[in-house]
């Protein structure tokens, strides 16, 4: 995904960073990026978690990408069935940084965080 240019990201969000637990997070950013530039950013309280939600909610709202420190393998194949593609492993930087970061491949990732 990191060669398209037109894309639109959520990272899971708490202080103004990415946050590990992606299920339960205060909120998302969504991010529209239009040739290989940060167009449009917004900060959205995603509904009451429950399981299978978040992945229906965020192709609603025609995103492409997630960008999480972790999450579990249910979760990661429910975006998947979404055409979403999704980042596990990040490190906790503003989306500003991990967006940079994966369009110019520099975006290092670890393990996967999520225990479930």
């Amino acid at each position: 995904m990191s060669d398209f240019k037109n894309f639109k990201v959520a990272i899971p969000m708490a202080g103004g960073a990415l946050t590990n637990h992606f299920g339960h997070c205060e909120q998302f950013s969504i991010v529209d990026v239009r040739d290989g530039v940060i167009q449009n950013k917004q900060t959205i309280t995603p509904p009451p978690h429950e399981p299978g939600l978040l992945p229906r909610w965020l192709g609603q709202l025609n995103v492409n990408l997630v960008i999480a420190g972790g999450m579990g393998a249910r979760a990661i194949d429910l975006f998947n069935q979404q055409d979403i593609k999704v980042i596990t492993g990040a490190p906790c930087l503003t989306p500003e940084e991990l967006i940079q970061q994966f369009l110019t491949n520099t975006l290092t990732t670890g393990a996967n965080v999520c225990d479930h």
